[in-house]
């Protein structure tokens, strides 16, 4: 058996990239130096601060909302301000048909809340604080946002008040029904734990922003969350504050997803083997006053493909009420234009 020269260990540490090991540490088979469990902590540390000053900063605009109905049933959730003049962002269905909000600051004081504006579609509501030079945070940019990113939920989950926990953004772009059966687009899904309560209250990234609003748990599954991304927020809360709702296009129809039939589907050249079939119109509105019947089968808006009910309501509301659409039609075996006003 060959034996080693005593001083082989120093050659091998010289001949390395990494050079000889330091003191008191580990080389690893790349000569790079594992880190100690001194590195452990400081990186623990630079995380925490981290969360410590998010937390120092946003959570003074962070309240607690106690609700009843007119049953006097008692219901709570969160909240947060998004002025110094008490108006604050929480969901649909925290306050949706309450008659009585209460807030409760981050001081305990609590102050009486009236609902401004409410939709369900986003399950997002408006609230004003009755109460003036109020700490507050300001909506961030959610379209910046990328998965494995630190986030932070802020609320009251189960009525503990000023509750924090720590994730990461799992998923975006994810969509959730809401109570008005439309779909709510670009969902941030995270992995901070939030528990019944904490609905309404931020999620905020490492620099301060809230980039969501915290409105739903899977029952049953663990360290799955979503939030309303702060881009849809911010839209929201501009038609609210302006209207007390948020005006979408309404075509006066009510409708259905169909199949096509693949002779149809290639006659016409279409590019989905789905429309959205209008079964029935309301005599004023938009589709009847363009001309459409029943049973017209609407397969595009604007050149963008309908291939169901929720493709339309996601097409829809990309454009302002003002914008004339055109919507192609499919009428027994003829594919035509229509323009779509109001």
């Amino acid at each position: 058996m060959a034996h080693r020269p005593p001083n082989d260990w120093r050659l091998a540490s010289e001949d390395s990239p990494g050079g000889p090991p330091t003191p008191g540490g580990k080389s690893s088979p790349g000569g790079k130096p594992v880190p100690s469990a001194t590195d452990d902590a400081e990186l623990l540390d630079a995380y925490s601060r981290a969360v410590v000053h998010v937390v120092e900063q946003v959570s003074p605009a962070v309240v607690e909302l106690r609700v009843r109905d007119r049953s006097g049933q008692r219901g709570g959730g969160s909240g947060f301000l998004v002025s110094s003049d008490g108006l604050a962002l929480t969901n649909s269905h925290v306050v949706h048909g309450r008659p009585s909000v209460d807030a409760v600051t981050a001081d305990g004081d609590q102050i009486e809340a009236e609902v401004l504006g409410d939709d369900p579609s986003t399950d997002l509501a408006l609230i004003r604080v009755s109460a003036s030079d109020l700490p507050f945070t300001e909506l961030g940019d959610s379209d910046g946002l990328r998965v494995g990113q630190l986030v932070i939920a802020m609320g009251n989950p189960l009525g503990l008040h000023a509750t924090v926990s720590t994730g990461v953004v799992s998923a975006l772009g994810r969509s959730m029904r809401s109570r008005d059966g439309r779909l709510i687009e670009n969902i941030v899904q995270h992995t901070a734990p939030i528990n019944p309560g904490n609905s309404g209250g931020p999620l905020v990234d490492s620099r301060g922003q809230v980039v969501g609003v915290n409105t739903a748990i899977i029952p049953f599954a663990q360290g799955i969350g979503f939030a309303v991304p702060s881009s849809t927020a911010k839209w929201v809360v501009a038609e609210l504050i302006k209207s007390g709702r948020v005006h979408r296009r309404q075509l006066g129809i009510q409708a259905t997803t169909v199949p096509l039939a693949r002779s149809l589907v290639r006659k016409l050249d279409l590019l989905s083997d789905q429309a959205v079939e209008v079964i029935r119109l309301l005599p004023k509105g938009a589709a009847s006053a363009a001309g459409l019947t029943p049973g017209d089968m609407i397969v595009a808006v604007q050149d963008r493909i309908v291939g169901s009910v929720d493709d339309m309501h996601r097409i829809l509301s990309l454009f302002s009420i003002d914008q004339p659409l055109v919507m192609t039609v499919v009428r027994g075996s003829t594919k035509f234009d229509v323009e779509i006003r109001g």
